[in-house]
């Protein structure tokens, strides 16, 4: 049976384009990667996607790198999780971005009914990323390392060791354990002490709500700003993307320039694009154009240096667990099928 030509070009992608080889050859980027999560590794078939180093370059610990699983205790460490990911980003070559050193949320008891002062927190925010940084620092040696500072890095790595999401909305900084006992010292002290004990890492603030520009998209700028001005290190800033189908922001690309404007790099950290279910046709082609629009924007502009999804597949996202009658946000589906995002992820990345 003859198949029609729309037919055969819809098959195209998934014969022989794939996610992090076009990221790299046709758009200049460093990688195309996901997050994963541990409980997510016994799903032998999920795995095997998962570790395909031509779809996925770059692999993000979503939980297993956190406070609270890695310091549950003051001064007990623990890195099994974070460990068994990393590892498995070293077995495929690909490379680790650390996830995080400071963030509001899953926090131990211990540290937010603490009552401790601003000194003592103040140190124990720069023991917890001194240890956690230093724990896998040179584990891969990729050429990019990245740490999400209020979120953070770890295998071959890139960093986010503060990812903090220190901002409201509204550009004013979040309450928080950290922030009502330090001001915003919390952040420069995390960022000091990801560097000391990883000096090659790449250093990121990784926060949600700045995909276009804004208050709280302005308020990241200064706070960049700001840290630059004290010496404090920074390297980039981590687009979170979380977004909603046919409402990406039309300032998107505009967004991502006006921070590699500041002298650092940007990164799309948590890319999904959600709907209200359940899909259709419809949604489901608008979701398409969506992540062609963020993957362009990324494209465009030589200082984003990759993407990564917050997880590949509908099946382990966490969209429908914290969004009611949400979800269908990623480029595979719950059986592990590409569905039409993943030609709009190449689409972006070769148009």
């Amino acid at each position: 049976m003859l198949l029609s030509f729309a037919a055969l070009f819809a098959l195209v992608p998934l014969a022989i384009c794939q996610l992090n080889t076009d990221a790299k050859a046709d758009a200049g980027k460093k990688y195309f990667g996901t997050a994963t999560d541990n409980p997510e590794l016994t799903d032998t078939a999920y795995v095997a996607l998962l570790s395909n180093t031509q779809n996925f370059g770059q692999l993000t610990a979503a939980n297993s790198m956190k406070w609270d699983a890695t310091e549950p205790a003051r001064g007990t460490f623990t890195f099994s999780g974070g460990d068994v990911i990393a590892s498995l980003a070293k077995k495929n070559g690909q490379l680790l971005r650390g996830h995080n050193c400071v963030w509001h949320n899953q926090l131990p008891s211990w540290v937010t009914s603490g009552n401790f002062n601003n000194a003592t927190l103040l140190s124990i925010v720069q023991n917890h990323c001194g240890t956690l940084v230093g724990h896998y620092k040179g584990q891969v040696q990729l050429g990019c390392d990245q740490w999400q500072v209020p979120r953070f890095r770890p295998a071959g790595t890139l960093t986010d060791p503060t990812h903090t999401e220190c901002l409201n909305d509204d550009g004013t900084f979040r309450t928080s354990v950290f922030f009502t006992t330090t001001g915003t010292s919390f952040i420069a002290t995390a960022l000091r002490a990801a560097r000391a004990a990883d000096p090659a890492a790449k250093l990121y603030i990784n926060d949600f709500n700045i995909e276009g520009t804004g208050a709280k998209s302005t308020a990241m700028v200064n706070l960049v700003k700001s840290l630059k001005a004290q010496g404090v290190p920074i390297d980039g800033v981590g687009i979170q993307s979380h977004l909603i189908v046919g409402e990406v922001p039309s300032t998107f690309k505009a967004n991502l320039q006006q921070f590699t404007a500041l002298g650092i790099e940007v990164a799309i950290t948590e890319l999904d694009i959600r709907m209200t279910l359940p899909s259709t046709p419809a949604l489901l082609a608008q979701q398409q154009s969506d992540y062609r629009t963020v993957i362009a924007a990324c494209k465009a502009v030589p200082g984003c240096v990759g993407v990564t999804v917050w997880d590949f597949t509908d099946k382990f996202s966490w969209i429908p667990g914290a969004f009611a009658g949400q979800g269908a946000a990623c480029p595979w589906d719950e059986n592990l099928v590409t569905k039409p995002a993943f030609t709009g992820i190449i689409q972006g990345f070769t148009q």
